[in-house]
């Protein structure tokens, strides 16, 4: 009688990284992390930690940097950036509050962008079916540098969808990051400018930051409304010419 083949080492370690590494566990994995990030969020509010001047004790270059790395971890995790943006401006006036914010918007993109990319595209891809899902995959595809710039210019779609949908598309990481840095200028200016300037409500600059701000929201509303009705209008249907009609065949011919 033959004796059963033993099996090669580690063959359960293979099976469990297999099945670790399967698109729907990695979805499950990202979500698991995503539901942990916005609990976190909720039960201990860092934003508030944030714009009361954390870390204590620091300041100058060290403290800008320390806050750029907490915005980028929060924005990851759901934390709405105009929040953040005021407490920028708020502790370190409009240029260097700028400057953290800007770095801290394209670090929160690039770790969204990676960990949608890495866990959720693969089981995410075959589930993007309808109209509305088709066309802002097949924008971000194919158009991911502009369409990625008009979507941060008028701040329509809230910043972490941008980056998950983008990350489940085929959009590349250079163009995403670079319409990142480029269309996040104008809206987080005026939210830093604003909080630069809250203690004088009154002076050219806040009233022209908040002006900015309530314009930006009404082109976006009304860019989201015209491609809204753009997807839901019906697809012209074919048109033939006579040219390309068959001709009628004479009475009483045989074929």
């Amino acid at each position: 009688m033959l004796a059963p083949a033993p099996r090669p080492p580690g063959s359960v370690a293979v099976r469990c990284s297999r099945a670790l590494l399967a698109p729907r566990a990695r979805l499950s994995i990202l979500a698991a992390l995503l539901l942990t990030a916005a609990a976190l969020v909720v039960l201990y509010e860092p934003q508030r930690l944030l714009a009361s001047g954390w870390p204590p004790r620091t300041s100058g270059a060290g403290a800008v940097l320390l806050f750029g790395l907490a915005y980028g971890v929060c924005t990851a995790a759901f934390v709405p950036r105009p929040v953040l943006n005021l407490a920028a401006g708020a502790l370190f006036g409009a240029a260097a509050g700028l400057t953290a914010a800007l770095a801290g918007t394209v670090l929160g993109a690039g770790i969204a962008f990676t960990l949608g990319r890495y866990l959720g595209q693969d089981a995410l891809r075959p589930l993007v079916r309808g109209r509305w899902l088709t066309a802002a995959d097949g924008q971000l595809s194919r158009h991911g540098f502009r369409s990625m710039l008009a979507i941060r210019l008028f701040p329509g779609v809230p910043f972490a969808a941008a980056n998950y949908c983008a990350a489940v598309s085929r959009m590349g990481y250079v163009p995403f990051l670079l319409a990142t840095a480029i269309g996040s200028v104008p809206n987080t200016a005026a939210y830093v400018v604003a909080g630069a300037q809250a203690d004088s409500p009154g002076s050219p600059a806040f009233l022209f930051s908040a002006g900015f701000i309530v314009l930006s929201g009404l082109a976006a509303a009304v860019v989201a409304w015209r491609k809204r009705h753009g997807l839901r209008a019906p697809a012209p249907a074919p048109s033939f010419s006579t040219a390309d009609a068959p001709e009628p065949e004479p009475v009483g011919s045989t074929r």
